[in-house]
């Protein structure tokens, strides 16, 4: 199975990064999983995860009241920027949204909050060296300058292993994020050949030639699986993420 996947993600042209680790054998497959790509909105796991930080500390509270001004809208994903200039949400509105539904307002008011640096900081600390915010979304003047967001494959599978055993910020913290991912509703890439049956706590991100999944699936054994690209056929790999995802739970169903 390993070397069938692998094969399959080889034949797509493209930047690709893949990380796989069962989370009860601990076996592992990667194709160039270390390898930095634009991240999209899967850098929305990092923020999340600062904002988790500072709330365990007691530096910010989740029912702080946020007014959306009509300068914070953001295009595409979400849901903020339909909604009425004036509405007052919460910080725990923001974060949940900015998972859940990709909001890209909600996302920039929370690097804003809590800050690029910091965030940074918080993922060094953990030993991610490659996973990196650069500058808010949209931000059209720093992408200009050729300021991108970035993440590996495995860095980011290692955020999602720590929080699966309770070790990114508090077991309470890891916890409420993984809820917060499996409540995700954009799920066309890895969920795809599942009905609700299978849980999966996972985050995508699409822009130009840009496509990612990553996510915990929670088969009877639990795994990690990251899917980014960067420079690719969008719906050619979206493909391969459904089938792959597939196949590895069904690996082990058939054990």
């Amino acid at each position: 199975m390993k070397e069938k996947v692998l094969a399959m993600l080889r034949d797509i042209p493209g930047k690709i990064g893949f990380y796989y680790k069962n989370l009860t054998t601990g076996e592992e497959w990667e194709l160039n999983s270390a390898v930095p790509l634009m991240a999209a909105s899967v850098i929305k796991i990092p923020v999340l995860t600062e904002v988790f930080a500072q709330l365990e500390t007691k530096n910010a509270d989740k029912s702080e009241i946020y007014e959306i001004k009509s300068e914070d809208k953001l295009p595409s994903c979400g849901a903020l920027n339909y909604m009425h200039t004036g509405l007052a949400v919460t910080l725990q509105d923001l974060y949940t949204l900015m998972i859940i539904l990709s909001d890209n307002t909600a996302t920039n008011l929370l690097i804003k909050k809590f800050g690029i640096e910091n965030i940074n900081r918080r993922m060094r600390s953990l030993g991610l060296e490659k996973t990196t915010v650069n500058r808010l979304l949209f931000d059209a003047s720093d992408a200009a300058r050729g300021k991108e967001n970035y993440i590996s494959a495995k860095e980011i599978g290692t955020l999602l292993e720590k929080m699966y055993r309770g070790e990114l910020v508090s077991p309470a913290a890891s916890a409420e994020m993984l809820d917060i991912l499996k409540n995700q509703r954009l799920n066309g890439k890895m969920p795809f050949y599942f009905t609700g049956e299978v849980k999966i706590a996972h985050k995508t991100g699409e822009d130009s030639g840009i496509t990612h999944d990553v996510g915990i699936v929670f088969a009877p054994q639990p795994f990690v699986v990251c899917f980014c690209s960067n420079e690719v056929d969008v719906p050619r790999f979206e493909t391969a993420i459904q089938q792959i995802t597939r196949m590895l739970y069904d690996m082990q169903a058939a054990k």
